[in-house]
């Protein structure tokens, strides 16, 4: 970015801290259960709560879901980790620490490829460790907040990324991505509005000016539940820094250090809420209560065997296997048991006509009923017929959105349906000439039309075309009733 009336070269930095709540059905170090909408306070026990002389134990299930997720970002697996304590007072963290990893992650230096602009941009993670949740302060009357443990001890995946990324928009796709990831992979539900998935952007500015670099506050930004948010936020804040910058050349990382800024959705702005903790303010120390995790070659293989083929990968493959565009192919690929389900019924169908009808009237359906084509129920193979026989002329693309309604809830198959219906398409050329004979007779204007006007001669030849289709009931090829029209038009 370059501000070419003030000589200003300027270079967001951005990084990212993802939170993931992973999919677990108790909590990090207890054994109360991971429940979204509880009663507050009810999913609490001495554990979670703190209660001096209570012993936290690891889950093993969490552990296994962070090392998937950690080898899915082509990170390295630290074969000794440990436990620390990061202490700090909220009153929503009743232990005044949470029990995190600090020196020694189980993760680190791995990386993750995202596709911006139609090329894959690689982002490095700097480390993915284990930790658990506080609660949740509840701001709902000005003069009093009160505080629901039920989150207190949920686990969580933080993932840091490098400063590697430099736009809004590529701060947006990366979240995308990421969400997409955790939940292909089945480690995270990652619902935003749920805090499942937390984005924390920490933004500064890089300024030369003059051959003179200079460098805003680094900004770590909250509160962001949504994707547009975290595009908004990271647009607003570089260009604010910018601003106070040139307002305030002392505006630096030299002179004001690191904060800590809230996005207001309502304004769509970032607000000043105190100055960022360094990693010493925290009195980091090992947990004694918990011993280190080493785990085996065989125990890493067998969680890298889970994972499956990545979602951009596949989108890619599908691309170049069944010809499709890059947002088809991202449409069925967003959700693995549809994607599943897709290449399951290409091998009883054809590819393309298939692709045509998820993206059309299969993605009608499953939006309509809140939700994924493969939760309608309808199986490979009879999805794979439909294809087939639109693609081989057996019924038209107008019967296969008839049939298709009616498959659904039901166990018949295609050809039964289409039968049943009289929706099998005519290919006797001698009663497709009956009808467009029948046409022409009927639509004399429209006839003269395609014959001796040529501005309108497409939309007669259209017309006349409509009106064979609608005396067969859709029931015949318009291709061939194409051929006989224009084979008669040149006749007259």
């Amino acid at each position: 970015m370059r501000m070419e009336s003030l000589k200003l070269d300027i270079r967001p930095i951005i990084g990212l801290e993802i939170h993931v709540q992973l999919a677990t059905r108790t909590k990090m170090f207890c054994g109360c259960a991971v429940e979204f909408g509880a009663e507050p306070n009810s999913r609490v026990c001495p554990v979670c709560l703190g209660v001096p002389g209570a012993l936290p134990v690891m889950n093993r299930e969490a552990y296994r879901l962070a090392v998937k997720a950690a080898l899915a970002l082509n990170c390295r697996i630290a074969r000794f980790t440990k436990w620390d304590r990061k202490s700090y007072y909220y009153p929503d963290l009743p232990k005044n620490y949470q029990i995190s990893q600090y020196d020694l992650p189980l993760s680190f230096d791995g990386r993750f490829d995202v596709p911006v602009n139609g090329v894959l941009k690689p982002i490095r993670i700097r480390r993915a460790h284990l930790e658990e949740d506080a609660g949740k302060n509840i701001h709902e009357s000005p003069s009093v907040t009160r505080v629901d443990l039920n989150r207190t001890g949920t686990p969580l995946l933080e993932i840091v990324t490098e400063p590697d990324i430099t736009s809004a928009d590529e701060a947006y796709w990366f979240c995308v991505e990421l969400q997409r990831l955790v939940t292909y992979i089945g480690v995270s539900e990652a619902n935003m509005q749920k805090g499942q998935m937390r984005f924390e952007p920490n933004i500064n500015v890089r300024i030369i000016r003059d051959g003179r670099e200079y460098r805003t506050p680094i900004c770590e930004i909250k509160n962001l539940n949504s994707f547009r948010a975290v595009r908004a936020a990271v647009e607003y804040e570089i260009q604010r820094q910018v601003q106070d910058w040139l307002a305030d050349p002392r505006y630096t990382l030299e002179h004001r250090g690191k904060e800590n800024r809230g996005w207001n959705d309502t304004r769509e702005v970032t607000e000043y809420q105190r100055g960022k903790e360094e990693a010493h303010d925290y009195r980091y120390f090992p947990d004694p209560d918990l011993v280190p995790v080493e785990p085996t070659e065989a125990e890493l293989e067998a969680i890298r065997a889970e994972l499956p083929e990545l979602p951009i990968q596949r989108r890619m493959r599908f691309e170049r296997a069944y010809g499709l565009s890059p947002a088809d192919a991202e449409t069925i690929v967003s959700d693995r048991a549809t994607a599943d389900l897709f290449e399951d019924a290409a091998k009883a169908g054809d590819a393309r006509t298939l692709a045509r009808q998820f993206i059309s009237f299969w993605s009608m359906h499953a939006n309509s009923r809140g939700t994924t084509i493969a939760g309608l129920g309808v199986d490979a193979g009879r999805m794979g017929e439909l294809s087939r026989l639109t693609a081989d002329g057996t019924i038209n693309a107008t019967a296969a959105v008839v049939i298709a309604e009616k498959m659904l809830g039901s166990a018949n198959a295609p050809r039964v349906i289409a039968e049943r219906e009289g929706l099998l398409q005519v290919r006797d050329v001698d009663q497709m000439q009956v009808w467009v004979d029948r046409a022409f007779a009927a639509n004399e204007k429209a006839v003269q039309d395609a014959i001796s006007n040529p501005k309108k001669h497409k939309q007669a030849r259209g017309f006349l075309l409509g009106q064979v289709m609608k005396l067969s009931a859709g029931r015949a090829d318009p291709k061939i009733v194409g051929e006989l029209i224009d084979r008669k038009l040149a006749s007259r």
